[in-house]
């Protein structure tokens, strides 16, 4: 049996389906990217993780998994490949032993086996991969911050991406604009963020007494 054939199998469908979601979720995410949004990034606004004190149930299992910690498309994204592993795995043990199971059993087997590991690999991702998204800080509070174009220009055509630190040191990747009239500013040009509308921030060519707060190129990850 090859293995096209082995995942259109109905035992395995299910898991075979998360395969494919990781490949169509990172490739619609790397272009978004490319256009100057980011689909990881809207999602992270619209999770609540109760920062605020006033946490809700879903909340509360998000940050038990570590979104957060870890931006959200690389939680989704581990999630996917762990429950299609794990589901394979599962049907290849059974067929050893005797028959697979039914698709609807061992996917339920998978789920469950999935949240506990999920948990340990996204603690042991948030000590690997740069944190270029933390929603502990709301990204209003980027506003006044300087940071640098990282897709661009900013001009008035589509919106591109700034690299920018908060208070605490953390990384952001945001969606920016040039501000009405500014001149173009392209990749690599220190930005200040003036202010934030209709979910991207407006930024201005940072003056040069705002440039030695910024880390050098050395101190970046």
């Amino acid at each position: 049996m090859t293995i096209i054939e082995h995942f259109m199998q109905p035992e395995v469908r299910p898991f075979a389906v998360a395969a494919v979601m990781i490949v169509l979720v990172g490739g619609v995410e790397v272009g978004s990217m490319l256009i100057g949004l980011s689909v990881s990034e809207l999602l992270g606004q619209t999770v609540d993780l109760g920062h605020d004190g006033n946490s809700t149930s879903i909340g509360q299992v998000l940050s038990w998994i570590n979104v957060g910690g870890v931006p959200l498309m690389i939680c989704i994204l581990l999630g996917l490949g762990i429950f299609s592993i794990t589901g394979f795995l599962i049907q290849d043990v059974a067929r050893l032993l005797a028959l697979p199971l039914p698709a609807s059993a061992a996917g339920v087997l998978a789920a469950i086996a999935t949240v506990p590991m999920l948990r340990s690999s996204t603690r042991y991702a948030a000590r690997l991969i740069p944190q270029d998204e933390s929603y502990a800080v709301g990204l209003s509070d980027l506003v006044g911050r300087t940071g640098e174009v990282a897709v661009g220009p900013l001009d008035g055509g589509l919106p591109g991406r700034v690299r920018v630190k908060d208070v605490h040191g953390n990384w952001h990747a945001v969606t920016a604009s040039a501000a009405p009239g500014s001149p173009p500013l392209p990749v690599g040009a220190l930005v200040l963020l003036v202010d934030r509308k209709d979910g991207r921030f407006i930024a201005i060519a940072a003056v040069d007494e705002l440039v030695p707060s910024q880390p050098d190129s050395s101190s970046r990850k």
